[in-house]
């Protein structure tokens, strides 16, 4: 069959306007495509070849992307989810034998074509039908009804060699080395409640893919808790001797996922729980990046009005009525810079606190005016030194962020300009230092990606550095049996064989084992 250029012209205009290609509309063009070399490199059969190779690579290119609809995630779902909850639909057999079934009452010919081999396109047909007309959120209801009802089977709550999968310390206070390899279950409200400046990242995700708020209690949460608790009440160790000694300033360092963030943040709930005043900042990052910056030339160094009003506002959530009750020492007046986008007050260069003044009266005055909040953070730190009657810790995730350069810049010439370090921030320069007698601890965060830093860093006491282990065999054989009771992970396809092989893969990488363990088979 001969086929002209003006002939396949009019057929990928008929093409673009039905936006695909059927084969069955267009069976010549396409099946009588020659091979290359058939063709010669100039003129209309050249012509030809290419408008019909457009075709199939357009068809071709459509294929691909309706295929990959089919498993492209929500916009306001998690990266991995899909791929799990596919999963979890493969196990559910109650409903995929309904629909399989329904599909052959209604197709007697799909009998016919199981029978001479075509059973394979049927299956992965009825799959993609499956996974295009139920969405993910169908998956995750189902999984979380199943759960409710697993709550009345208590045999379920059984991890490695029998032990008990769930604790029953009532609180982060009561937990001793018999509760590690366990998980604590916690209530979100709860939760938002004594941590309302947020929660990490890792702790929200591991939540969300869990479907319940529990914990694994780790050995290396309890000596952390251990050592603050030594020096608070040094009387209650004073008899062990083999105790190591307690360290008031930590920076808490390791590989990616091996829980800093998380251990922080149940220091933290910890020390709120025994009635401690804790400034927590879980998101260190946002002190060096955002907002506005300006240079005050009286300290020399630049201040973040905008990040100054964020953090009093944080540290006034759960803190408010201690505050009250605290009176400030330094009634010195808080010098004034610009404000946000405001510049600087007129005739006015400072502003008095007055006698009998509180902490939450300082706070106060920080969030109210907008030139004293880079000044009241910086007092802040000052009277936080000189607190006696509760204990203090100050707490700051993503610690690695206020040793390198921050995200602003100032300008050298007409084209250039200088990267300003975070040191030269005047709320990060009162905050960073750990050469003092105060409670402090830092948390390093990999996922903001700052570089590998040196050993002795600036400001901080040698020996300062503790490094988080990832998860033992012992805490991840009771991961790996949560997540089979939490149904990320197929039962009859759940073995110690196969999560080993998971574990040692992932080299106890507690983000990746979570990703790894719905793909046993």
């Amino acid at each position: 069959m001969l086929i002209n250029l003006a002939q396949i012209k009019s057929w990928v205009l008929v093409h673009k306007k039905l936006g695909s290609c059927n084969y069955a509309f267009f069976p010549s063009p396409l099946q009588n495509l020659k091979p290359p070399d058939s063709y010669p490199e100039k003129g209309e059969g050249r012509q030809k070849y290419l408008l019909i190779k457009q075709l199939r690579n357009e068809e071709m290119l459509r294929s691909i992307a309706k295929r990959a609809t089919l498993l492209k995630p929500r916009a306001d779902s998690p990266i991995i989810p899909p791929l799990i909850s596919s999963q979890s639909k493969l196990y559910s057999s109650k409903n995929a034998k309904a629909s399989h079934g329904k599909s052959k009452k209604g197709d007697p010919k799909s009998k016919t074509k199981s029978k001479t081999g075509g059973s394979s396109s049927t299956v992965s047909s009825s799959t993609g039908d499956d996974l295009d007309s139920a969405g993910a959120d169908d998956f995750e209801a189902a999984r979380a009804r199943r759960l409710v009802e697993d709550e009345n089977d208590p045999s379920l709550d059984v991890g490695p060699n029998g032990r008990p999968l769930f604790t029953s310390t009532p609180s982060l206070s009561l937990l001793t080395r018999k509760d590690c390899c366990s998980y604590m279950k916690f209530s979100e409200k709860g939760l938002n409640q004594v941590l309302p400046e947020g929660l990490p990242t890792g702790m929200v995700t591991e939540f969300k893919e869990s479907m319940r708020p529990a914990l694994l209690v780790r050995q290396s949460f309890l000596d952390l808790r251990d050592n603050f608790r030594r020096i608070v009440d040094p009387p209650m160790w004073s008899s062990n001797a083999k105790a190591p000694k307690a360290r008031k300033q930590i920076v808490l360092d390791g590989p990616v996922s091996c829980g800093k963030s998380i251990a922080l943040a149940m220091l933290v709930h910890w020390a709120r729980d025994e009635g401690w005043l804790v400034l927590y900042a879980p998101r260190g990052r946002e002190w060096t990046h955002g907002g506005c910056f300006y240079k005050n030339s009286e300290t020399g160094f630049w201040d973040t009005p905008v990040q100054a009003e964020n953090i009093l506002k944080d540290f006034l959530k759960y803190n408010e009525s201690r505050l009250q009750q605290l009176p400030c020492q330094i009634f010195d007046p808080i010098r004034l810079g610009e404000g946000a986008g405001v510049g600087f007050m007129k005739g006015v260069e400072s502003m008095a606190l007055p006698e009998e003044s509180t902490l939450y009266d300082l706070v106060q005055m920080g969030i109210k005016y907008t030139h004293a909040a880079v000044g009241v953070v910086v007092r802040l730190r000052k009277e936080l030194s000189l607190v006696k009657d509760v204990p203090v810790l100050i707490a700051i995730d993503q610690y690695n962020n206020w040793f390198t350069f921050s995200e602003y810049e100032e300008p050298v010439t007409v084209r250039s300009c200088r990267p300003i370090h975070a040191r030269e921030l005047a709320m990060v320069n009162a905050f960073r230092s750990m050469m003092h007698e105060d409670m402090m601890v830092g948390a390093f965060s990999h996922s903001t990606a700052v570089g590998k830093l040196r050993l002795d860093l600036p400001d901080v006491p040698v020996g300062a550095r503790v490094n988080m282990p990832r998860y033992s065999p012992d805490e991840a054989a009771t991961v790996c049996h949560y997540y089979v009771r939490q149904r990320l992970v197929r039962r009859e396809a759940f073995s110690e064989e196969s999560w080993k092989k998971v574990y040692y893969l992932s080299n106890g990488n507690g983000a990746e084992m979570r990703w790894l363990l719905p793909l046993m088979r």
